[in-house]
């Protein structure tokens, strides 16, 4: 039982960039106390290559922020095919970390497709965090079919004081009219074009909102998995 509680703890906890960036300065400070010339930062721009800014929305003093994490993907059971026997790999979730500083006290939540994140302190004054798991497409073979998609991803900064979002955002999985592009982008501006196209910030829940309970798992406290429905 332990070590089962160990993993999950792990898969929940060392999923988003936050902690894995945390676990890795503690190994560089143990180098340097080595008396090892290892400086954190040489790594930044390998994290940034890995753990993409997906976008930043601004709202008053708050600023969210999101940024892809790891997800593991299944491997299937062996099925036959056209050439022989075949194992798939289930890549349909996706894992994004959502990032918010300057939130007052408990005047402010923040939601995703409408449920309420299990935001998490970070350590730092005014700072929390929270992952978000979720269905980001359908291939022919994958776990849980009656599942949908569960993109785009609308983002709100809910002021409960009113009851009513302060600002959102979303982002799209691919492009966000549901075409497919057909060729590679030409260079990296081609492909940082696309990357922005997918996440808006002009959009954001209209009317009074509601902001429910972040229900928590047990297992995963520290993310929202949208296939879950409780």
């Amino acid at each position: 039982m332990a070590r089962i509680i160990e993993v999950h703890s792990a898969h929940d906890r060392f999923m988003p960039p936050h902690f894995i960036w945390a676990d890795f300065k503690d190994v560089v400070a143990d180098l340097t106390s080595s008396k090892l010339p290892v400086d954190l930062e040489w790594f930044r721009p390998h994290f940034e290559f890995r753990f993409q800014r997906t976008g930043t929305l601004t709202v008053g003093d708050i600023e969210l922020e999101l940024r892809q994490a790891l997800e593991p993907w299944h491997v299937l059971g062996e099925e036959a095919s056209g050439s022989g026997t075949a194992r798939y790999v289930d890549s349909s979730l996706e894992r994004l970390q959502v990032r918010v500083t300057g939130m007052t006290g408990t005047r402010h939540a923040v939601t995703c497709n409408g449920r309420t994140l299990p935001m998490t302190p970070t350590g730092t004054q005014g700072e929390a965090m929270a992952g978000v798991c979720y269905r980001a497409w359908q291939p022919p073979m994958y776990l849980h079919p009656l599942i949908p998609i569960d993109a785009p991803l609308a983002f709100d900064i809910i002021d409960t004081w009113i009851g009513r979002s302060a600002g959102g955002c979303r982002y799209h999985v691919s492009h966000p009219g549901g075409r497919s592009h057909e060729v590679r982008p030409v260079n990296a501006y081609e492909a940082e074009g696309r990357r922005l196209a997918r996440f808006e910030v002009t959009s954001h829940t209209a009317g009074p909102m509601a902001v429910s309970p972040a229900i928590g798992n047990p297992d995963y406290p520290l993310t929202l998995d949208l296939r879950r429905t409780h």
